[in-house]
C-alpha cells in the first residue's frame, strides 16, 4: 500500500527546512585577524570588520591584530603604531 504525501505537508517540511539551514549568505570573511596565544594555528581568527575592533577584542590578553591574508579585498588603510626616533 502506497502512502501519498500531500502537497501541504511537503510545503511545511521545506519551509521549516529552509528556516533551520545556514544560508550561503552568511559565510564572508572578515579582513582582520587577532593573533596571539590563545588563538592557535598561523591565521588566528578572523572575525573582525574593522581594525578596532580587534584591538578591542586583543585588549588585555597576549594578542595582537594583523589583516587576514585570505579576505577578498583589500581592507582599509591602518594607522599602526610607529616607533619614533630621536631624531626630528
Amino acid at each position: 500500500m502506497m502512502h501519498v504525501i500531500s502537497p501541504i505537508a511537503v510545503a511545511i517540511v521545506a519551509v521549516v527546512s529552509a528556516g533551520i539551514m545556514p544560508g550561503v549568505a552568511q559565510a564572508r570573511d572578515y579582513p582582520f585577524c587577532i593573533k596571539g596565544s590563545d588563538y592557535e594555528g598561523g591565521l588566528g581568527y578572523c572575525n573582525f570588520d574593522t581594525y578596532q575592533q580587534c584591538l578591542d577584542t586583543a585588549s588585555g590578553r597576549f594578542a595582537f591584530c594583523d589583516r587576514n591574508p585570505f579576505y577578498a579585498s583589500s581592507p582599509p588603510n591602518v594607522a599602526h603604531p610607529r616607533k619614533r626616533s630621536g631624531r626630528r
